[in-house]
């Protein structure tokens, strides 16, 4: 089970070097683990991956459609393939190989995209994908997941590695919040608990996770209960949580680093209406581009910093 941190913190240690870590401590007791890239194992922290075990490694070079072809294939043949390129390639660039060489064949594909959101910062718009959730979630059977710090990542990769499927996984390359402690364990398609409250209930993924908990203690000093739901499995959603919080606290708030047009809060809001409907606001970008800018910039920018959700809180309170 998990155990949270005392309070959140920056961790020092990148999600890339957990990625990579994890990968080879699976890689050294099954061969068939295998790492794909698009050209960035630089840039996602994978190339001690390559030199401790070049035979389980490909390199596909700038070829992401290929790339996801290649892993298909190896699924086919009885490999484990991890795939990675930055989130826009994996999910844009590639969708139909995805959807028809990995999805509709059956297969047994991880596919990784990096940078989500406001996190590809300096890379621009071009980069920058707040949409890549909703098209992995709109693919049959799909299992679509956004881990939020170290720990929860390590976890999640042992997890899939051993299950049977496709999976699509979000995670930002740097640094991250620190949420949970060591050795924190976690079940697929179920939301973890990180506040209860019973004014209002606060369901965020990803960045938007430490953002949520800091809009929890300002509301707590105004009197306000909220409930915090880390929902980092969004396909399968917790529809029993999200129906509980609904019930209990009356009113939803999402948070999320990505299109609120079928994101988190769309998924959110699809559950409650067919189960229990309540009062909703979304905090998230608004049917917007990207663009280039410092990450702290780019959050205040498209308002999914701490005092958003604070508004969406008042907003939708005044709504029960």
């Amino acid at each position: 089970m998990y155990k949270l941190a005392e309070k959140p913190y920056d961790d020092p240690v990148e999600m890339r070097k957990v990625f990579c870590d994890t990968l080879m401590e699976l890689a050294e007791k099954n061969k068939d683990i295998i790492v794909l890239d698009a050209d960035l194992m630089g840039a996602m922290g994978t190339k001690p991956f390559l030199q401790k075990f070049p035979e389980q490694t490909v390199d596909c070079g700038i070829q992401e459609a290929n790339m996801v072809g290649v892993a298909a294939g190896l699924s086919a043949v009885g490999k484990v393939p991890f795939v990675h390129t930055f989130a826009p390639f994996i999910t844009r660039r590639a969708c139909d190989q995805v959807f028809v060489s990995g999805a509709y064949a059956k297969l047994n594909v991880k596919l990784v995209g990096s940078d989500p959101g406001i996190t590809a910062a300096l890379n621009g718009g071009t980069h920058m994908p707040f949409e890549d959730m909703g098209i992995m979630r709109g693919i049959p059977e799909m299992t679509v997941l956004e881990p939020t710090d170290t720990v929860m990542l390590a976890d999640i990769i042992r997890q899939i590695s051993g299950v049977y499927g496709m999976h699509y996984m979000r995670l930002v390359r740097k640094q991250s919040v620190r949420i949970y402690e060591d050795g924190s364990t976690f079940e697929i398609g179920r939301a973890v608990t990180l506040r209860e409250g019973k004014d209002v209930t606060i369901i965020a993924s990803g960045y938007c996770v430490a953002e949520a908990l800091k809009a929890a203690e300002e509301l707590s000093v105004r009197g306000i209960g909220a409930r915090v739901l880390n929902m980092f499995t969004w396909k399968p959603l917790d529809t029993e949580a999200v129906v509980k919080a609904a019930r209990e606290t009356g009113a939803i708030v999402t948070a999320e680093n990505h299109n609120v047009i079928n994101g988190l809060g769309s998924a959110v809001a699809e559950a409650l209406v067919k189960n229990s409907p309540v009062p909703v606001e979304m905090v998230g970008v608004q049917d917007q581009f990207g663009e280039v800018g410092p990450v702290d910039y780019l959050a205040e920018r498209f308002e999914l910093k701490a005092e958003n959700i604070v508004a969406a809180v008042e907003k939708v309170r005044m709504r029960k």
